[in-house]
């Protein structure tokens, strides 16, 4: 039986009562300030977090902990999710670009977490800060939590993956206090996707693409008696080729919003080795040979989907203004390798909304 869709919220998680839940011991699902990272090593360096465009650092945008049932190697596992704060990179559709999405896994008997899981109740006393150094000793990055061996030259405490992360974090306010913490965070809580019509979705279907003929028979008769002289030269086939693609986009983007508007709020859609991705257009969708396999060889299949409503929690200071994507779909390992203890890069995919097509 395929795996059912689950569905994640965002959930503010400022003061005590709830940012315990978004450190690394509670390995949480989480949306901003700084990644709760899995293990400890192999971490992604600066190098391996620049945007594939503009080779600006990428800032943290969330992570999903997605273990594995029947896999004790996976027992353990988390996606991480970083986006490029420019505008400009995220015009162009398609693969990676301004996104850069890492998986790491551990299993049950590890030398980071205990065997037994973490207590539903929080810690005493204040939610720690965001650690400033991993148990190695390695620095993290005051900006984006990543690997830092930059540091200021005049507080020499505060360190940073690079120079545009200590450039940034100087003009938000780092020349006043060394001891400011990001803010932004949410938590994503999980639950599965309830459909309400189940047994109708075959007869929604057909009744969609019954409507998509009509409207486009409709369309080549009013078409014929109201041309004016500027389409006359185009001849009947291509007058219904542009016809059908008019109706199959809008046919496509009523399906998204038919189906998310049960649960408007959904930031994310999960499914791995279940049902594909909800698509919010039929344009630049990728086709498999679009999908490179992973290093070790094995296919990348759909696991989850980032959806459009995300860029509501967004604060505009940490990501810039006027991102945007209709949704962005992230391919994993179908055998999820292990990779030792190194954090192994996965693939993703921006599609935008085709024009004319608004939430």
């Amino acid at each position: 039986m395929a795996p059912g869709v689950e569905l994640g919220f965002a959930a503010a998680a400022e003061g005590p009562g709830a940012a315990w839940r978004l450190r690394s011991t509670y390995f949480p699902s989480k949306v901003g300030g700084r990644p709760a990272w899995l293990g400890e090593a192999g971490l992604p360096g600066p190098a391996a977090l620049r945007c594939g465009r503009c080779q600006q650092p990428c800032a943290f945008l969330l992570q999903l902990y997605a273990p594995l049932p029947g896999r004790p190697d996976a027992f353990h596992r988390s996606l991480f999710v970083f986006a490029c704060r420019s505008p400009a990179c995220y015009r162009p559709p398609g693969p990676r670009g301004p996104f850069r999405v890492f998986r790491s896994q551990l299993p049950r008997r590890n030398d980071t977490y205990p065997e037994e899981p973490p207590p539903e109740e929080p810690p005493p006393g204040p939610a720690p800060a965001p650690p400033r150094r991993l148990g190695s000793g390695a620095a993290l990055c005051r900006v984006c939590g990543c690997l830092g061996p930059r540091c200021c030259g005049r507080c020499r405490r505060a360190a940073y993956c690079g120079p545009e992360h200590q450039a940034l974090d100087w003009r938000r306010g780092h020349r006043r206090s060394c001891d400011q913490h990001a803010a932004g965070e949410y938590e994503i809580l999980i639950e599965p996707e309830e459909p309400e019509f189940p047994a109708d979705s075959t007869d929604d279907e057909q009744e969609a693409e019954d409507t998509s003929k009509d409207t486009k028979e409709q369309e080549e008769l009013g078409a014929a008696g109201t041309a004016d002289e500027a389409f006359q030269s185009l001849d009947e086939k291509t007058l219904e080729a542009m016809a059908k693609h008019e109706t199959e986009e809008e046919k496509i983007f009523r399906m998204f919003k038919n189906q998310t508007a049960a649960e408007p709020e959904q930031i994310i859609r999960y499914c791995r080795g279940g049902e594909g991705p909800l698509w919010v257009s039929g344009e630049n969708r990728p086709e498999e040979k679009d999908i490179p396999n992973c290093v070790c060889g094995a296919k990348r299949i759909f696991e989850f989907q980032i959806m459009p409503q995300l860029l509501n929690h967004l604060q505009v200071d940490s990501l810039g203004e006027s991102i945007d994507w209709g949704t962005l779909v992230v391919y994993t390992c179908a055998e999820s390798c292990g990779g030792g203890s190194e954090y192994l890069e996965e693939f993703i995919w921006k599609q935008d909304y085709s024009m004319g097509c608004t939430l």
